[in-house]
Parts: structure tokens; sequence; C-alpha cells
């Protein structure tokens, strides 16, 4: 079988993925390991630039009809920044994993477009002319571009023979979805003797009780990874820390996970990418892998789009790692921050408590936690443009503008350049990339805005030509 593009690996990731290729009008295969889809939570919260990219897709409103996602604090090292609730219009929410992939599986399937299951890649090998794929059940694919989105033990980098560069986990923490009865906990907990609890909500289970993502950890609780999780060992684990106060009702999954952080060298190896946790890995915290891989799809996506329809720049493709590779390289100095000042094996170093205590009076000052919630949020990620110079909002998130009878972020809904035209002067060079850039009225500052929500382009006349041509490629 011959298509466009490949996306290997059915989760966030590749589901994303597959929305934006749809919306560029580009054939392409999902094809995933796992029979089925899986029915675990995994990551359990929307960061706030993310929530704004499905709003500019049109995605939000029905993924937040499906249930109940409350609305949680930002909170970094478990100390919570209260001043960030409502500095952004789509604030944290609770929507587990799972329920992403349903929805974005089934918003898919509706367009005929269907995961193919029990798909195990055995083996790939590209050419000048694209990349061909070989299956486990036989099945061969032959693609222009094929994206890994197929995990943490990605089989494509592995057969890339790419090495996964970093640290390995040094620590294990306990993760379990559980019910929970008695009083209810905050989210950060931690006893005089080490142990601690982090408790997130999740939503509900099918017969509608409230389901708690639940952490535990502390002296002596760091073991080997395979070890298994018994319903004893969380419930001396919330022991620990509430005492008879909060007790187990039910235990629905639990796992082992490990503070190890490794990223890709490179996430682009000819026509083959590496995206979410094939290309980064790294301790969940503030479920920042989960948006950071669904945000790498939204960065590609519109790339690939681009380059299968011949009209993309000669250099557009390799911005996809000079985008997301130093994104990704900041999570993990975040998580890494996070999980040192956590002292997630309960080690009451003194030196840590002293810098820890410390971190905590800064994180009272409002630009501190600002700043925080820049790198927590996804809203202050701002790629390396030309002509940023002196214009604030070149590499930024667009704003979401009143343009009158619709907003900015609507326009984005066709996966196409938006230039916003405030006084009506750039109907003429707009013209000439009109089958990719639609030109609209009303806002207050001239804008250009990539299919992915970014701005290029801000202000100054005698540029937009050479933006119009860097980012769209050459006039029709």
């Amino acid at each position: 079988m011959e298509t466009d593009v490949l996306v290997v690996g059915a989760g966030p990731t590749g589901l994303t993925l597959a929305n934006e290729l749809l919306l560029a009008e580009v054939p392409a295969v999902l094809a995933d390991k796992l029979p089925r889809r899986s029915t675990l939570q995994k990551a359990g919260g929307v960061q706030s630039r993310t929530q704004e990219a499905f709003d500019q897709r049109g995605l939000l409103e029905p993924l937040l009809a499906g249930g109940n996602h409350p609305v949680g604090t930002a909170h970094f090292a478990g100390i919570t920044l209260p001043l960030t609730l409502d500095r952004h219009r789509h604030p944290w929410r609770s929507i587990p994993q799972v329920e992403i992939e349903r929805f974005l599986e089934n918003h898919l399937a509706a367009r005929d477009v269907h995961v193919w299951r029990d798909h195990e890649l055995t083996g790939i090998a590209q050419d000048k002319g694209g990349v061909t794929a070989t299956f486990a059940n036989g099945r061969v694919v032959r693609s222009r571009y094929l994206v890994a989105a197929d995990g943490g033990r990605s089989t494509v980098r592995s057969l890339l023979g790419d090495e996964f560069p970093g640290r390995p986990g040094t620590v294990t923490l306990v993760a379990a979805d559980v019910r929970l009865s008695g009083e209810q906990p905050k989210t950060h907990n931690r006893s005089e003797d080490g142990h601690w609890a982090a408790v997130f909500p999740l939503g509900a289970d099918p017969q509608g009780r409230p389901l708690h993502r639940l952490s535990l950890g502390g002296p002596g609780r760091s073991l080997p990874r395979e070890t298994p999780i018994t319903e004893d060992e969380i419930r001396d684990g919330l022991r620990a820390v509430f005492g008879d106060r909060v007790q187990l009702a039910e235990l629905c999954y639990a796992r082992r996970i490990t503070n190890a952080a490794r990223q890709a060298a490179r996430y682009r190896h000819g026509r083959v990418f590496l995206a979410g946790d094939a290309a980064h890995v790294h301790l969940p915290i503030g479920a920042q892998g989960m948006n950071t891989g669904i945000q790498d799809a939204l960065n590609l996506g519109w790339k690939l789009g681009a380059a299968v329809h011949e009209w993309a720049p000669e250099h557009l493709l390799d911005t996809y790692h000079a985008e997301r590779h130093p994104v990704a390289a900041a999570v993990l100095r975040n998580v890494q921050a996070q999980s040192l000042m956590m002292d997630h094996e309960g080690t009451r170093d003194p030196d840590l408590m002293a810098a820890r205590d410390l971190f905590a009076d800064l994180t009272r000052l409002r630009d501190v936690q600002f700043r925080l919630d820049d790198l927590l949020s996804g809203m202050g990620i701002r790629y390396p443009m030309p002509d940023a110079a002196g214009r604030p909002l070149v590499g930024l998130p667009a704003p979401d503008q009143d343009l009158g009878p619709v907003r900015s972020h609507e326009l984005l809904r066709r996966g196409r350049g938006v230039l916003i035209d405030p006084a009506d002067r750039f109907a003429k060079v707009a013209a000439r990339w009109q089958n990719r850039v639609d030109r609209v009225g009303g806002g207050a500052e001239p804008m250009l805005i990539r299919p992915d929500g970014y701005v290029c382009w801000a202000g100054d006349p005698d540029t937009l030509e050479s933006a119009l041509g860097h980012w769209f490629g050459a006039p029709s």
C-alpha cells in the first residue's frame, strides 16, 4: 500500500497528528501495535496551550462536553501558584489521557480515518523518495514520510539505531488510579518524616464515582520497577501520610514510574521524524509529557502538509527540530528541578529543605509565579523566528483577538495561515498566497499567524512579503 504519511503509534501524539494531516488534506495511515485502545488513564491533565490549540481546531468544546473536567491550580514542585489561576482563557484542567484518546479516535473515525490496530512494526527502510515500513502481520506500507509516535520504547527509534541519551531512572514512585474514602485530601501532602502523597482528580468511573490519581513516595518506598503494587502497599502509603483520615476504597490501576530523563539528539532522520515520548521522556509531573507530544504533532502536521502539497520552503521541515527540541529540553530541566525539590525519597536533607523553603518564599512573588506558569502552561513557548527583534508577539502563541463576528482562533480551524489586516493595507501582497493564507480585517494589530497558532510576523509592512515566503513558500 502507498500513502503520503505513515504515523506509527495511536496515542495522543499520533492521533493529534492524524487530525492535522486530515485537516491539511494529506492521505495518511495511523498504525498501532495494540489490538485495541488502552483503557488506562495515564496522563491526567491538559495545560492551557494544548486546550487553546484544541480550540483552534474546534475540538475543545466537544471534548469538554464529554465529562466532568475540573479546573486545577498550577504547582511547581508541589508549591501551588494561586496567582496564575485566572491568567489564561483556558486554565489547567483534569482531562485524563484515555478520554483524549477516545475522543480523538472517534473524531477521526467519523471522518473515515481509522486506526490500523494490531500492527506491530518490524522494519523500515528509506531512500530519496520515501520510506518502506514492514509489519509483523506481513503488511508493507510505502509512504513519503514516516512519523514515530510510538512511545518511550519506540520501535522506530530502535530501528533507526538512534541513541536516546540522558539519565536512567534513579528512583521509582507509585502512580495509582484509585477511589478514596474519608476526608477530601489536599493535592500535595507530606508527613514530618518525609512520606508524601499527591492526589489529583481524574473525573469519574463508569458508575459516576470520583476517581483520583494518587502518587506515593518517601523513605523506603523506591522499589524495583517490576515489583508488583498491592492494595496493602497503597494503604500503608496513605496511612503514613494521613493516618486514618483517608482510606483506599478501590485500587483500579497502579504502576511504578521512574525519574529517567532522556531526549533524542535529532528529531529528523531524513524522511522519518520522532515525536512525543519517542523523542523525549521524563517523570510525569503536570502531564507535561502528553502535552509536549500533542504540541509536537501540531508543529509538525502543517509542515508535512506543506511538503506533501509541494509548497513548503526547503528549510520548513527542519524547523520542526529547531523549534521543538529546545522546548522538550526545557521541560526536562524543569521536571528534574521539580523532582529534586520534591524530595521523592523523603531524605529530608537539611540543605535541600533550606533551598526548598527559600524557593517557596520566592514563589509568593507574582512575577515568579508568572514565570513558572510560562513554563508549565505552554503559553510561554517562543519559537525562534526571523525579524523577531523588537516584535514581542513574534514567535509566541497568537492572542485570541475579537474580529467582530468571529474570534481569530476560530479562523485557524481550516488549518491555514491567517493574516490579520486591520487597516486593509495588505490585500495585494496577500493575494499571491491566497491558496494558503486567509486575510481578514478587524483586530488591533496586523499579524501573520501560522496554521499551528504561532505569530510569525507582526507590524512591519516592509517584512511581510519575506515572512509569507519564509513560512508559506513561493507565491502561486
